[in-house]
């Protein structure tokens, strides 16, 4: 981890809880496609780190602008907190698509772990704002019932959870055919979020005839973000691959 990197892992466990909104744009003077990017930390931190910055200066190199989310969390992440914060950074994305150079019509949404919970939930209600392109979710938090991460479902809707809210932020029980294109990967060696968090999602998306791939690396942990330099490696060019496939299927 270089200088940058251990910086910004300070600014993670250090920030403000509150919103704000990172822009990476390239300063080329022509119109790209973007990314909002969504990092995980279980509600209870945005952990930019490893999957926010990261992922924005990759997409960066490959000719795209990004945007890295910072969410309310801790106390603060109270549904539906979370979500007003992404569709706020949505909002103010494309009231700037101009000034920023943004092509509105080629966009993702990224999101890892409780981030992956948090851009899925979102898509699977009405909040006003335009559906992206394609959807990326690393190892995501899929569902509020059994096989969730307690510690996303505890910050998210508290220890004493309805069975009303539960069956609501489990993005698998609220998908139809109108939900945006999903990328999804994972390990095997995930023991903090199950895999089968994916594969559900992936059976309600296929059942309602929406595009979706899944991929699975073994032996890989939870939050590995890029990936570098293990057999996981290749899911960011995958996912860009598939991004790019579901923009010029519009």
């Amino acid at each position: 981890m270089n200088v940058s990197d251990v910086m910004q892992s300070f600014y993670d466990k250090a920030r403000p809880n509150r919103y704000a909104l990172k822009k990476y744009l390239l300063n080329d003077g022509k119109s790209h496609p973007f990314a909002v990017i969504c990092p995980g930390g279980g509600y209870g931190m945005v952990c930019s780190a490893g999957e926010g910055k990261p992922f924005a200066e990759a997409l960066n190199e490959l000719g795209y602008h990004a945007f890295v989310v910072y969410y309310r969390v801790k106390s603060k992440a109270r549904y539906p907190h979370p979500q007003q914060d992404l569709k706020r950074a949505i909002e103010e994305i494309f009231s700037n698509a101009d000034e920023w150079k943004l092509d509105t019509e080629s966009w993702s949404l990224w999101g890892s772990s409780a981030g992956g919970h948090l851009v899925a939930s979102y898509c699977s209600e009405a909040w006003g704002t335009p559906k992206p392109s394609a959807l990326i979710l690393c190892y995501p938090v899929i569902s509020m019932g059994e096989y969730t991460h307690e510690g996303s479902r505890d910050n998210l809707l508290g220890k004493n959870a309805s069975a009303d809210m539960i069956e609501k932020l489990s993005v698998e029980l609220n998908v139809d055919s109108t939900y945006p294109p999903s990328f999804m990967w994972y390990g095997t060696a995930d023991t903090t979020v199950a895999p089968v968090n994916s594969k559900m999602l992936g059976e309600a998306l296929e059942k309602c005839s929406v595009p979706c791939k899944i991929e699975e690396y073994e032996g890989i942990g939870h939050g590995a973000g890029l990936a570098k330099n293990t057999v996981a490696e290749p899911w960011f060019g995958h996912a860009v691959d598939f991004w790019k496939k579901q923009s010029s299927a519009r």
